[in-house]
């Protein structure tokens, strides 16, 4: 709630309707499916039978209306019935305008035409709530580092399997390890997977966002596990990159260079420098190397309630770091025809520097 008052009284707002899941969670603690309004007032959430009684416990602060026909007709009574007709019609109302879908818009639009309230303001909030949610509290931080302890454990785990199998002649598939990886973290406590977690093998290492097949792991291949969980909603994301069996010089060669640019993006992360500029410090690295047209995406993305959040490290994002920005370090060098490698860590931005939360070794194992 103290997020949502700020945007209330930047944009003037009389009240915010809150639709995407992730600002739901944060402006109200609700978990299901419906909508949240924000105001001076105590937050309504408006959901149907299914999450009733759930919301009541996850949103005490909240007053929970189930509904049933149209939600925003129940929404907009609900405002009439509380407030009264001449104060609603006079409202400015914020709407989450980049998730909120064309037909949505346009029946809130019907029913203010039905109950005559057309003078009510609707004002597009763009990134702004998305934007409340980039620096994290010191319970949000807990979260994402008991997810990543999480992760930590699984690649663990994992190449202890990937061990066992190989010394029993069996090999495994990159679905397998995909499988695998996954049911570690939840048996360590996980709610679920942050993202279809991703395992490629050989050739197919050199696509950043391989989908795991039933290609079995082989001599020599680079094998890349991007993974991660959700702990009280909140994500983690790693990457690991190993060879199964011994390594051949080249790819020693590529694994060194994105490990040494991992490793300065990382010390050069700290509050007061710019999303674009570490970014700059890791692609210098790799181009330097003679594999800059090899790393097509950004350097790392911040992590949350969703996976995807902002801020970013990219060659484009102005943002300027502040203490309590998690964000993930991730460079990578992607060859085809050969394969690819990357390492991922999630960092913390602290006072002085950063902290990084993952904690798996680095450097280049033989399985």
């Amino acid at each position: 709630m103290k997020r949502m008052e700020k945007i209330l009284l930047a944009k003037k707002l009389d009240g915010i309707l809150v639709s995407s899941p992730a600002n739901m969670r944060s402006s109200a603690g609700f978990q299901g499916e419906g909508i949240v309004f924000v105001s001076e007032n105590r937050p309504l959430v408006f959901t149907d039978s299914r999450y009733t009684i759930a919301a009541k416990e996850e949103c005490p602060e909240a007053d929970v209306i189930q509904y049933r026909k149209n939600i925003y007709e129940n929404w907009l009574t609900e405002l009439l019935e509380r407030l009264g007709r001449e104060a609603v019609a006079g409202m400015s109302i914020g709407f989450e305008d980049e998730t909120m879908t064309v037909q949505t818009y346009q029946t809130i639009l019907a029913l203010l035409k039905k109950h005559d309230l057309e003078n009510m303001t609707l004002v597009p909030l763009h990134k702004g709530l998305d934007q409340l949610r980039q620096v994290k509290t010191e319970l949000e931080l807990l979260d994402i580092e008991k997810a990543e302890q999480i992760g930590d454990r699984a690649f663990t785990r994992i190449v202890e399997k990937i061990k066992e199998s190989r010394s029993r002649g069996e090999a495994l598939t990159e679905k397998q390890v995909a499988a695998y990886l996954e049911f570690y973290m939840k048996e360590m406590g996980a709610e679920g997977t942050s993202f279809d977690t991703i395992a490629a093998s050989g050739i197919h290492s050199s696509m950043p966002h391989a989908i795991p097949t039933d290609k079995v792991l082989e001599e020599g291949d680079f094998l890349t596990m991007d993974f991660g969980c959700r702990v009280n909603g909140y994500c983690s994301d790693m990457t690991r990159t190993v060879v199964i069996g011994e390594a051949r010089e080249r790819q020693k060669e590529i694994y060194d260079v994105v490990l040494r640019a991992q490793t300065a993006a990382i010390q050069a992360v700290k509050p007061g420098i710019k999303g674009c500029e570490v970014d700059a410090v890791a692609r210098d690295i790799i181009r330097e190397a003679g594999y800059g047209d090899c790393f097509g995406h950004s350097l790392g993305h911040s992590v949350g309630l969703v996976i995807h959040e902002t801020p970013c490290f990219s060659p484009k994002d102005e943002t300027v770091l502040e203490p309590g920005m998690v964000i993930t370090v991730e460079p990578g060098i992607y060859v085809e025809g050969f394969g690819g490698v990357r390492i991922e860590d999630v960092v913390a931005v602290t006072e002085d520097g950063c902290r990084n939360l993952t904690h798996s070794p680095k450097e280049l194992m033989e399985i």
